[in-house]
């Protein structure tokens, strides 16, 4: 009856193991998973970049690309709405937030969109900057681009003490109606750097997040418990296995 009993236990035992190894090499291979999309992301990007070769703005609208990233460059002016300022946006580890303004095209019947005009800082009581609107008919170019991921965060814009919104993220379905706006293009465009507009700024496309290399490190650290649990539950079974000795 005691040897069945260890029996029983020593499978319950590495059953459990079994389980508890089985859910941190899933982790594992999500983040495997996760530093392989934002590598085609950066190598698409790089892509883009090199070639440069521009599209119209109005393919900002265009919902099958709605992930995809694009040069664009075209004419059109800033409509007179508030600007959207997008919170907890580092830089040079300083807190900032980055602004957005919503750019009307010039092309018949195109929808509007948002462009990032740059970042700035935040002083310490978090008073936020000034950002008037550019004016007048303006030539922009830059890289189309889904907005910024806001994680497991809820994509909340509002309104502030002398009209910008504050947003958490996003969303650009919902923030039509906050701006004025019948719709919003579902991306966004990162205004070119050397554009004499705007604020500090460049095409990086994951501000804020974790790069590939990060999510493999991350992934081994997991699949290293998952092959730790495994190991320590093989010496004690060995452990439990060894004869007890009786006597001198």
């Amino acid at each position: 009856m005691v040897r069945v009993s260890r029996r029983r236990n020593l499978v319950a035992w590495w059953l459990l193991a079994v389980l508890v190894a089985a859910g941190l090499a899933s982790l594992g291979f999500w983040q495997l998973d996760r530093m392989h999309q934002k590598q085609a992301m950066l190598d698409a990007v790089q892509q883009v970049l090199v070639q440069r070769s521009p599209r119209p703005l109005a393919s900002a609208a265009d919902a099958a690309r709605a992930r995809d990233y694009d040069w664009a460059a075209g004419g059109g002016s800033f409509v007179d709405a508030p600007p959207v300022l997008l919170d907890n946006q580092q830089r040079d580890e300083r807190p900032g937030v980055r602004v957005y303004r919503v750019f009307q095209p010039s092309a018949p019947h195109a929808t509007p969109l948002l462009v990032e005009l740059g970042w700035l800082p935040l002083p310490g009581d978090r008073t936020l900057p000034p950002v008037p609107r550019p004016q007048g008919g303006l030539e922009v170019a830059g890289l189309l681009a889904p907005p910024p991921s806001h994680g497991i965060m809820a994509a909340v814009a509002t309104p502030q003490a002398g009209g910008p919104l504050l947003a958490t993220g996003l969303d650009t379905a919902a923030l039509g109606a906050q701006l004025g706006q019948p719709s919003l293009a579902p991306r966004v465009l990162k205004l070119d750097p050397d554009l004499p507009l705007g604020y500090a700024r460049d095409l990086d496309v994951l501000p804020n997040t974790l790069p590939p290399e990060q999510h493999l490190g991350y992934a081994v650290q997991w699949f290293a418990l998952a092959l730790a649990v495994l190991v320590i539950t093989l010496l004690l079974t060995l452990r439990k296995r060894k004869p007890e000795r009786t006597g001198p």
